[in-house]
């Protein structure tokens, strides 16, 4: 059965790995089934890992496309000077399908690379600097970017500097937000999706997301400003809290969490199967939400 309402753009977020599965998405025979599926973008996380890994370029030449996006590359991780370069080469093969994706990261993840975690908005902003005045040295406009956006300063940084903003681990609540705050500027909200009916089960695959993610201030802070409690965030999350940012059901039922997405403005929503173990290949939940949305 295929949804009677299509849903607008809607793509693919996935880890580099081993979280979905023998990395699926990542590889270039998956990229290729992502596109054949009707999906427009591809988020791949960069991880902890320097520059950007050669499987965005890998996933490009596989598809004719689809847009490929580096979901999020760590600007403590990265540094600009080798990013700058890597991206422009990339641009250059692939015209108009390549976003970096760019964030500030988190406190502890940037002190365990053995590096000081600086204020994030000011952080971001040296960054986007270099960047551009790689771009100015060699003549040539930088390549496409978006960031990882949650607070007011760095929503309008993403509107001003950048395609828009790329919203991790958030409500529809809060796309409403960011869609007020870039303008015109794009919204890529993540949507962390469990196709399972049992709440029981459900519940129990989303709480291994939920727990990592509730560990992160940056995360914390924007749920706090959206009205959930310290209980609702304490631990692995609250039943109403973990259904809020994870969406669990039936393919409808999840295509309602996408649409509710697109009504408060996403311009796309970008689905993260979670799975019941590492072991789990996710391609058959893609192809699934992929009759009912696309």
């Amino acid at each position: 059965m295929t949804s009677a309402q299509p849903v607008k753009d809607v793509g693919v977020w996935t880890t580099a790995g081993s979280v979905d599965g023998p990395a699926w998405a990542r590889s270039p025979e998956g990229a290729a089934e992502i596109e054949h599926l009707g999906y427009s973008e591809l988020w791949i996380a960069g991880g902890p890992r320097p520059g950007i890994a050669p499987f965005y370029a890998e996933a490009l030449a596989a598809t004719t496309r689809l847009r490929v996006a580096t979901g999020i590359v760590s600007i403590y991780a990265a540094d600009a000077a080798d990013v700058a370069p890597q991206a422009a080469e990339i641009e250059q093969a692939f015209p108009s399908r390549f976003i970096l994706g760019l964030g500030a990261s988190h406190e502890a993840r940037v002190e365990s690379l053995g590096k000081v975690y600086g204020k994030p908005y000011s952080a971001m902003v040296a960054y986007l600097d270099e960047l551009d005045a790689h771009a100015a040295a060699h003549a040539s406009a930088p390549p496409a970017r978006m960031l990882a956006a949650l607070g007011p300063r760095m929503l309008r940084l993403a509107a001003d500097r950048s395609l828009g903003a790329h919203p991790y681990f958030v409500p529809p609540e809060h796309t409403a937000l960011a869609r007020a705050a870039v303008g015109a500027g794009r919204v890529a909200t993540e949507q962390a999706i469990v196709l399972e009916s049992d709440p029981v089960v459900a519940r129990a695959i989303a709480r291994r997301h939920t727990s990592t993610y509730l560990q992160l201030p940056n995360y914390t802070n924007t749920l706090r400003t959206l009205g959930w409690s310290d209980q609702d965030l304490h631990g692995e999350g609250s039943d109403a809290l973990t259904d809020a940012i994870v969406a669990w059901g039936d393919p409808e039922q999840i295509a309602q969490r996408v649409r509710a997405h697109h009504d408060a403005g996403a311009d796309i929503v970008l689905l993260q199967v979670l799975v019941p173990n590492a072991g789990t290949i996710p391609q058959e939940a893609y192809r699934r939400m992929a009759d009912w949305l696309l």
